[in-house]
């Protein structure tokens, strides 16, 4: 199959997800095409399997916003008529699944017929999407795709909650590769970032209030009076500044180390005993599960899909959305002993292979064809 991949290509886990997707399915022999504003943050390679377009906006100062959505459409059309792609997936319903319908439009001017796969994750159904504003477009989107996936049952059970949805929705979560996050490093790498007696905590997102890292600074000072311990902070944000000022109120500043972006996430949670992810809303938590893969126990929520990847007293523990004091108990209740940790360490590292790349992608592929077979009879 040729297919068209649309997503945002940031750090964000729609972006991750959507490039990890595509470079499964090359393995697969698949031809993928990704067509978004700039490559994305997880897509080293290009091959003869995998290929880049990037949509470029010509700057008209009658502009006030540059218009996007028509860029990426025309990009679609263009894209599908020299490539002859089979089949478009568009991950997030705000603008590419837009976008995505005025492209299938066009093309069936010209007489081609090309389905289309809207995968939701999150934002754009329950923050931006379900805004007044883009409610009707979204609305409209999701009806005229012709599959639609959400990354949880949660997230599923919210767009059927908050709008009027016609479609069917099939749930195919996120996935990842649990073979490649392998904990390879070295006790003096460990070192560099924390004394031998310290446990290290991480908390990895984009720093947005959604997030709670204020929460997660608060926690952690619970955490660390009981026990000698480190927090790295993987991640920029509007939240940033605010938590570092929060940091240096508490008097832990010398205890808590904000990297900023980066593309070794996998490198970090190596050195890491624990995750925190008190986040207000999540639709799954991929970041979540690429720390369990590497068997980081999670402590988190339990808000969205979050119960669907962390598994209380398993892989570690869920929390109403704010209950710091109750987050930090359970904290403490993984690190004190190292042989609770351990124990926690092996189930976090088996329970994330239900999310196995080798699982789910296959559901991708099955789904492909079947919206290929409707296309050809409607």
């Amino acid at each position: 199959m040729k297919i068209a991949i649309v997503c945002y290509p940031t750090f964000g886990g729609s972006g991750v997800v959507a490039t990890e997707l595509g470079l499964a399915l090359a393995d697969h022999g698949h031809e993928v095409h990704f067509i978004t504003y700039k490559q994305p943050v997880r897509l080293d390679l290009l091959s003869k399997k995998i290929h880049f377009h990037e949509v470029t906006i010509p700057q008209y100062p009658l502009f006030k916003y540059q218009p996007y959505e028509l860029a990426l459409s025309s990009k679609l059309v263009d894209m599908v008529k020299l490539y002859q792609i089979d089949i478009m997936h568009v991950h997030y319903a705000i603008p590419h699944a837009y976008a995505g319908y005025m492209a299938k439009q066009m093309l069936a001017e010209a007489g081609i017929h090309i389905p289309m796969v809207t995968t939701l994750h999150g934002t754009d159904i329950t923050l931006v999407g379900n805004h007044p504003f883009y409610k009707p477009a979204v609305t409209f989107s999701i009806n005229n795709s012709d599959c639609v996936t959400s990354v949880s049952q949660s997230l599923k059970e919210d767009t059927l909650r908050l709008f009027d949805i016609k479609n069917t929705i099939e749930v195919v979560p996120n996935f990842i590769d649990t073979e490649g996050f392998q904990n390879n490093f070295t006790e003096c790498q460990r070192l560099l970032m924390a004394l031998p007696e310290e446990r290290i905590i991480t908390h990895v997102s984009n720093l947005r209030p959604v997030k709670r890292v204020h929460d997660v600074i608060e926690i952690f000072y619970l955490v660390q009076k009981a026990l000698p311990s480190k927090l790295l902070i993987v991640g920029e944000g509007p939240d940033k500044v605010s938590a570092e000022a929060l940091a240096v109120t508490l008097g832990i500043a010398d205890k808590v180390v904000f990297f900023g972006n980066s593309n070794e996430v996998d490198k970090i949670l190596c050195f890491s005993d624990l995750f925190l992810l008190p986040s207000e809303k999540e639709s799954f938590g991929l970041a979540a599960l690429e720390a369990m893969a590497i068997g980081v126990p999670i402590i988190s929520s339990n808000t969205g899909g979050l119960p669907e990847v962390n598994i209380h007293g398993e892989s570690g523990y869920l929390s109403a959305v704010g209950d710091i004091s109750e987050m930090a108990a359970n904290a403490i209740k993984i690190l004190k002993d190292d042989a609770t940790l351990q124990t926690f360490k092996v189930n976090a590292k088996k329970s994330s292979r239900r999310f196995d790349t080798k699982r789910v992608v296959p559901q991708y592929e099955a789904l492909y064809a079947r919206a290929l077979a409707k296309s050809a009879v409607d």
